[in-house]
């Protein structure tokens, strides 16, 4: 049975429609559709335009009246990700801003690896309660459809327990989730083997399993001189491709490299980006691989920011993401994040808008959300102002004050 919903009216509609998916944008290219309304059918947008018009065109549909100023932008996606993980990495902050290295964290007990043993320690129940949490919490920033990466595990059984736990928590958390297998996040202490033994380990027994039970459809891999190198990559890389599963990578955080195999396997995205040189840049530019840059991490560990400019006066497309984890990216805050990106790297509001929206999206490879237009996800963030420019104006302190997801009001802030 067809359910049909008219929201408004808008003071503004930010539909994020006639915006190229790579390059620079200007603010002058946003459409803004003033007095607006939004027609929701079931889980889809089917119409936007004039309020009053929509009123007419629909004279029997339910309405949501909105009272006062408000701002409409599709809901955010958050294109990567690690909520699922158990513990705190709160010692390896303090000791960070005390001036210790990262070798010196990690001898002292910290790091990745304590992580991985925190999460090793915590039961699949309790991983889906807390990834649930977050998720949950980023969606009261208005991101609806988040990204969550494994990794924490790294074992056969404890990366299918966190995948497991993501695909629960997509059951019942209100944004939806998009697992990914990043089993080559390092190697692991307690595997006696190398780099390469691991990685076929992984591969043969791991891939057919996230097939057979549909747990992902994403592989990424960190390539750094302290996880795998590229040449390690390239095997484990082509069998993932030979299964049909997308490829992602964690690239270029602390030395190039990774985001010329990102563009060598066509892959969906190349994400950190902070150590790119113009020679990463024009590859990326000249590819389809969605450029994915964590200011988060870059906050976190006090580190230069992805060249966001540089990629997109190159021509590529960028995407802003949060990278949440326990240890370099705590915070979480994908609207903050995006706008202070968009301080030090000189960003229009286009294009942190846009980098948060579809292109986002495409860092996900989907389709049928990140903007507003008749036949996508009826997913919308909605704010209490009067211009869309007070909302990175605010840098993140201006929340949304509604949430639909998939046609659904599932956060009202009033209530």
């Amino acid at each position: 049975m067809k359910k049909r919903t008219l929201i408004g009216p808008f003071k503004q509609i930010i539909p994020m429609t006639e915006l190229a998916l790579k390059g620079a944008l200007v603010d002058d290219e946003l459409k803004v559709i003033t007095d607006g309304g939004i027609v929701i059918e079931n889980d889809l947008i089917l119409a936007i335009g004039n309020f009053e018009n929509l009123k007419l065109k629909f004279p029997e549909i339910a309405i949501h009246q909105l009272k006062g100023n408000h701002v409409c932008l599709p809901g955010f996606v958050d294109a990567h990700t690690h909520i699922c993980f158990g513990g705190s990495r709160a010692k390896d902050y303090a000791m960070r801003n005390a001036g210790k290295t990262y070798l010196e964290i990690a001898q002292s007990g910290g790091g990745i690896w304590d992580t991985v043993t925190q999460t090793r320690k915590s039961s699949i129940e309790e991983l889906t309660k807390s990834t649930i949490k977050r998720a949950n919490r980023h969606l009261k920033n208005g991101t609806t459809t988040i990204e969550i990466k494994s990794g924490y595990g790294l074992t056969i059984s404890e990366e299918l327990k966190m995948l497991r736990a993501i695909k629960k928590a997509d059951k019942e958390a209100l944004p939806e989730l998009i697992s990914t297998c990043l089993a080559a996040h390092m190697l692991p202490k307690d595997f006696e083997g190398s780099e390469n033994e691991y990685l076929k380990m992984i591969a043969e027994e791991l891939f057919p399993i996230l097939k057979e039970e549909n747990l992902a459809q994403r592989i990424d891999a960190f390539i750094e001189q302290s996880a795998f190198s590229a040449d390690d990559i390239k095997t484990y890389f082509s069998k993932a491709s030979e299964l049909y599963f997308d490829i992602t990578v964690h690239a270029d955080q602390f030395s190039v490299g990774g985001s010329k195999v990102a563009v060598d396997f066509n892959a969906i995205s190349a994400d950190h980006l902070e150590a790119s040189s113009d020679t990463e840049i024009k590859l990326l530019a000249n590819s389809d691989t969605i450029a994915v840059a964590l200011p988060g991490a870059s906050i976190g560990l006090g580190c230069d920011f992805t060249p966001a400019r540089k990629l997109l006066d190159a021509g590529a497309a960028l995407a802003i993401a949060s990278d949440h984890n326990p240890g370099s990216a705590p915070m979480g805050d994908l609207l903050t994040q995006a706008s202070i990106l968009g301080t030090f790297e000189k960003l229009t509001n286009a294009e942190v808008l846009a980098g948060i929206t579809f292109r986002a999206a495409a860092a996900l490879n989907l389709s049928d959300r990140g903007k507003l237009e008749a036949g996508l996800l009826a997913d919308l963030a909605v704010f209490h102002s009067d211009n869309y420019q007070d909302i990175l104006y605010n840098q993140g302190n201006l929340k949304p004050c509604m949430i639909w997801k998939n046609g659904e009001l599932v956060f009202d802030r009033h209530k």
